[in-house]
């Protein structure tokens, strides 16, 4: 059989295109701000994760580039051959310093921490214990680890103690669990967490993705907000959300983590940071340590929103951070919403199979401190405005 042939056979995103329902890989015309152009129109943007909002930092953009003038474009090789520069160890020696970690490993990009840490440490007999609303990064390095991974509902620190009881004592295991969930806007409950992998003699790897930058001392994460960043075995975070660039990376004990640094094959085999990001994430974080002001920004404009959300009867989930879904159900209803929106000036993000479960799409809007209150006001009108035309709310 030809293998392109389901290829061919594929529809869906045709008679989505042709019937204006296509909700993905929309062209932006302008910075990645508060607003932005998208066919010569502004849009109000609701569906980023520059949650420090400093993508436009002219000081981050200044620190890009002045390394391609030193360094140039890129490092053409992977950081364990040619790939590694000083700044990429100055920023490793910062990260550590700022979490209270022994050392940091830098990766090209987030998705590839997870894929590479994962793989790298869980191995034949041992087991991962994974929460079931876990980023599809942490999944795919789940995939390519040689052990089992078992899964616990979705923030049930009971379910979790269920699944651990079941594990050998004799396996290694290692939980690990995003800090805030990038769908649902949830938070985990990382002290339960740890008190169970104590109980259970069990590892622990917190995923503060979408955390890093906005919760805790200095934007340290959700760890750091329930006083468990030193208890918490590795952490693990992006470049590409509040940092505004792009890129990850994996912290934790010197031992651990140079294992991680020698048997990581999505490290080992790809062409390192290049020096712009690597120059801009290090300059972000000396902006995020300081940035209270911003952290508290970001959650003044997302607990507006999501009042104002609920208020006009839409259902938010358990949101409880800076990403607020509307849970919509029906994947055609989702689309056609995000489509209403997107017409009448809003950007946000379509989650519809196989991103959700049957029966769960949703659209994730997400917030920064750069949002004025005029353009949330402006929000909730088009949104109260859509929601009840489409009978939504």
């Amino acid at each position: 059989m030809d293998l392109f042939k389901r290829c061919y056979k594929w529809k869906e995103w045709k008679l989505a295109q042709q019937f204006g329902y296509y909700p993905y890989f929309t062209q932006i015309e302008s910075e990645a701000d508060a607003d932005v152009c998208i066919d010569g129109e502004r849009k109000i943007m609701l569906g980023s994760n520059n949650y420090m909002g400093l993508t436009n930092h002219p000081e981050v953009k200044q620190a890009a580039v002045e390394a391609i003038q030193r360094y140039g474009s890129g490092c053409t090789g992977s950081r364990f051959l040619n790939g590694t520069l000083d700044i990429h160890v100055e920023l490793e020696e910062a990260l550590a310093e700022w979490l209270g970690k022994e050392t940091v490993l830098v990766f090209t990009t987030g998705f590839m921490v997870n894929q590479g840490a994962i793989s790298a440490l869980v191995t034949k007999d041992d087991v991962i214990i994974s929460d079931r609303l876990n980023h599809a990064s942490i999944v795919e390095g789940c995939r390519l680890a040689s052990g089992e991974t078992l899964r616990f509902k979705h923030n049930d620190m009971e379910d979790l103690e269920r699944v651990l009881e079941k594990v050998p004592k004799k396996a290694g295991k290692l939980i690990v669990a995003d800090g805030v969930f990038s769908a649902e806007g949830s938070i985990a409950n990382v002290t339960g967490i740890v008190e169970l992998a104590k109980k259970y003699g069990a590892r622990v790897m917190i995923d503060e993705a979408h955390a890093m930058g906005v919760y805790g001392s200095e934007g340290r994460g959700i760890s750091d907000e329930q006083g468990q960043l030193d208890q918490v075995d590795l952490i693990m975070a992006t470049f590409s959300k509040s940092f505004g660039g792009v890129g990850g990376f994996i912290a934790g004990p010197l031992e651990v983590v140079m294992w991680i640094k020698h048997k990581a094959r999505p490290m080992i085999f790809t062409a390192s940071l290049p020096p712009a990001s690597v120059a801009s994430a290090r300059k972000a974080l000396d902006i995020i340590r300081k940035a209270d002001d911003r952290r508290e920004a970001v959650l003044k404009n997302s607990e507006k929103m999501r009042k104002g959300l609920q208020e006009i009867g839409y259902d938010t989930g358990a949101s409880s951070s800076q990403i607020i879904p509307l849970l919509i159900g029906n994947d055609m209803k989702c689309v056609k919403f995000w489509r209403a929106l997107f017409d009448d000036g809003i950007f946000t993000n379509a989650f519809i199979q196989p991103a959700t479960p049957p029966g769960s799409a949703l659209i994730r809007t997400s917030y920064m401190p750069t949002h004025t209150d005029e353009m949330l006001d402006e929000a909730l009108v088009i949104m109260e405005r859509v929601g009840r035309k489409m009978k939504i709310i």
